[in-house]
């Protein structure tokens, strides 16, 4: 995918003859063809789910330092560091429009069979059915229980566990998604189809690589012993925290003319300027919060905390655009700064709700594991939560991030923060998502 455009640019913009802008050419686009193979072979389910230009991000960095290496020590691939930025943007280009736009139209879809309890997989077969997995086709259902299923289920029953090899061989599924516990005969004939060429996957897991979030209403309590794994890569707190101090500092000064006019925007209603707030941070420990303020001064005035809701009455007239671009977040840097809060994690919440959550949502005070963050995962794909329905949601993208944590992802976590804040945050004021089924039932049982 990189050679052409490399060679192309190379033979345009390099200098000399002919026959050196060739040899040059051909060096150049040889070492970006090799770094973007060794980038994507080092691409694993995280990267997958933060969507293919950041794939193809991360290879072109390596591309750019491979090919800046080779033009300091080989002088027959020198090439300017102008030249080479450009190069990157070409390929970068290049290869975005055909992971996003050619190589989807193009490549089949991969054929999902599910093996198990169906009830387990039921979020996955309303996601699918609702169009979220795009480039996924559910061909049937291998299921280990009743056999009570009617002709209106959302895909067909292939057969029971005691006929998987068959099925296998028949429908030649790309991948196998297990649900729910697995009986010792499943994994036998699994293993006596190998050849067959299909993968495996648990079915929370292949959330994780399709959908970036955990299916919390059916996640098994030994999940997260997949965070404390042996072969789990670690994040260190030494480089997690330099991100942050460091990333801090940057964004303190690019955004300090900001300050003065938010300030200005506060003022146009009266009360406080800053708004200092209890949150629940690292391990539970509470924390001051601060923000711009955007509600009215009596926005809390019987002195019970109120759920924030789509176009809330209670937000000034400057409060609801100070929301869409993320004004009202800015003071927060200053937690950042004091190791309160990190860069890049899940939103603090307040205690008041602590009761609320932790009765309705599953496994929410998991999210405390670690450092609350001043965007997230769960920020640039959901948004603003406005009740424990929507904070279900959110926590099926706090804990893939829990799992998944990293500096690429943290790095591709504040771009796409960025993009969200150049095109202004609309759940600040809209809707959020809605909730699937099967979470949204349980939680009104629990009501």
């Amino acid at each position: 995918m990189a050679v052409v455009p490399v060679a192309a640019v190379v033979l345009v913009l390099h200098g000399g003859s002919l026959e050196q802008r060739m040899l040059t050419g051909a060096l150049q686009a040889t070492l970006w063809g090799v770094a973007v193979a060794i980038g994507h072979s080092l691409s694993g389910p995280a990267l997958t789910a933060l969507g293919p230009r950041i794939a193809v991000g991360r290879c072109i960095l390596i591309a750019v330092v491979t090919s800046a290496a080779a033009s300091a020590w080989l002088p027959h691939a020198n090439l300017s560091l102008d030249a080479i930025a450009f190069l990157a943007v070409v390929v970068f280009t290049a290869g975005a429009a055909w992971e996003t736009f050619v190589l989807r139209k193009i490549a089949p879809a991969v054929r999902l069979l599910l093996v198990g309890e169906l009830a387990s997989a039921t979020t996955l077969l309303d996601d699918l059915r609702r169009g979220r997995g795009g480039g996924y086709e559910v061909i049937g259902v291998v299921e280990d229980g009743d056999e009570t299923r009617g002709h209106d289920q959302q895909a067909p029953l292939l057969g029971r566990p005691s006929r998987l090899d068959s099925v296998i061989r028949t429908h030649h599924p790309d991948l196998v998604v297990l649900s729910g516990r697995q009986s010792p005969e499943t994994f036998s004939r699994l293993l006596d189809v190998a050849q067959a060429g299909f993968r495996v996957v648990q079915l929370a897991e292949f959330y994780e690589y399709a959908f970036g979030r955990v299916p919390i209403e059916d996640l098994p309590h030994d999940w997260f012993l997949s965070v404390l794994h042996l072969y789990q890569r670690r994040y260190s707190s030494v480089l997690k925290r330099s991100l942050d101090i460091v990333g801090a500092s940057l964004l303190l000064i690019a955004t300090l003319p900001l300050f003065p006019l938010s300030a200005l925007l506060v003022r146009q209603t009266s009360g406080p300027l800053i708004l200092r707030q209890t949150r629940l941070g690292e391990h539970g420990k509470l924390f001051t919060i601060f923000k711009f303020r955007t509600m009215y001064a009596d926005a809390e005035a019987a002195g019970q905390a109120i759920w924030a809701t789509p176009h809330d009455p209670r937000l000034t007239w400057t409060g609801s655009m100070m929301r869409r671009l993320r004004l009202d977040e800015l003071p927060q840097l200053w937690n950042v700064l004091r190791g309160e809060m990190s860069l890049v994690g899940p939103r603090p919440e307040r205690p008041e709700f602590l009761a609320e959550l932790s009765g309705r949502v599953p496994y929410w005070t998991r999210r405390h594991l670690i450092k609350p963050g001043l965007t997230g995962w769960a920020q640039v794909r959901q948004g603003y939560a406005a009740s424990a329905d929507e904070t279900a949601t959110k926590l099926s993208y706090d804990l893939w991030y829990l799992r998944h944590r990293g500096l690429t992802v943290d790095l591709a976590i504040l771009l796409r923060t960025l993009a969200v804040v150049i095109q202004g945050d609309q759940s600040a004021t809209r809707s959020a998502a809605p909730v699937p089924t099967s979470v949204s039932d349980r939680m009104a049982e629990s009501r």
